[in-house]
């Protein structure tokens, strides 16, 4: 179990693993003892349905992109790309008319996304109007023109004591004057009820953890941007919420050695089974999971492919 730092923990790099993007990020380790990695997404999949994680990373099987997931992807490059703009062009008209050139620039990358768009499935029309509404209620709770932000789209890694790897990508980070940190992070649906803001900060949380262990410093706020429904929620942590995350993310690896090493990737049925991807897989509806997959050798078994 970690301890408090009188310094913070290096930050290094996870073991060799299949290319994702948090792998082409990192910098290569030199005589650490990695124990794997893990990403605040990951952490939430295994919370929330350890099969659910062995799926996306251990079987690493593919999923069919979402109309949902993808306006996300758009929304988050238009507001990252917003800010390479001078200030006082940073306006709504501004937004939508970087919305059609992201997207096409999606498409050119990856073309198979012009599939989500059949007869059978949204209207692409509809669907970029709908991405133009969740970006002018980004401007309902924010001015990005008093805004400069340190830094977007942030890789951030940190070795714990325990020699876990933490690792993953901010939305934002900005800094005032005075040296403070405030970690920002947007999401495209809507807000979470009161009773699960907790699980909704965890993520939050997990990053100040990365931030603290590799600055010294924890950040004075975190802050979530829903745009889904325009409300943001805003925490200030202190070093006894650190604390605990980091003693929650280790728990969360241990149950994760014990599941790989005992072959039981329990599903845990819930309301999220609606949007999962492997449902025709999961014994909770009728299916049989595949075999484990061989990975004799692969040195990134057990950790994870950080695509935040």
């Amino acid at each position: 179990m970690s301890t408090t730092h009188s310094a913070p923990a290096p930050a290094v790099a996870a073991p060799s693993g299949d290319g994702s993007p948090a792998e082409r990020r990192s910098t290569p380790v030199d005589g650490v003892d990695v124990l794997g990695a893990l990403s605040p997404s990951r952490a939430s999949d295994f919370m929330s349905c350890p099969l659910l994680y062995r799926y996306r990373t251990i079987d690493r099987l593919p999923e069919e992109p979402s109309a949902d997931a993808l306006r996300g992807t758009l929304v988050h490059k238009v507001l990252e790309d917003l800010f390479d703009l001078p200030s006082a062009t940073r306006t709504p008209e501004c937004a939508r008319d970087l919305l059609v050139p992201t997207w096409d620039a999606l498409l050119e990358a990856e073309p198979a996304l012009a599939e989500l768009f059949t007869d059978e499935g949204p209207d692409v029309a509809e669907w970029l109007a709908s991405c133009r509404t969740v970006l002018d209620r980004y401007f309902t709770l924010e001015d990005p023109r008093r805004l400069e932000p340190a830094e977007r789209e942030l890789y951030v890694e940190a070795l714990l004591d325990s020699k876990l790897l933490l690792r993953g990508f901010i939305d934002r980070l900005d800094i005032a004057p005075d040296g403070a940190i405030r970690v920002v992070d947007y999401k495209t649906g809507r807000s979470a009820p009161v009773m699960f803001e907790a699980k909704a900060l965890f993520q939050m949380k997990f990053y100040a953890l990365v931030i603290w262990r590799t600055q010294g410093v924890v950040p004075a706020m975190l802050q979530l941007v829903y745009l889904g429904n325009g409300e943001m929620l805003r925490y200030a942590p202190d070093e006894a919420d650190l604390l605990a995350t980091e003693r929650k993310v280790e728990a969360i690896w241990r149950a994760i050695v014990r599941a790989q090493e005992t072959g039981d990737w329990r599903p845990n049925r819930s309301r999220l089974c609606d949007w999962c991807s492997f449902q025709a897989l999961c014994p909770e509806f009728g299916g049989t999971p595949p075999p484990l997959p061989d990975r004799t050798g692969d040195s990134g078994e057990l950790t994870e492919e950080d695509v935040d």
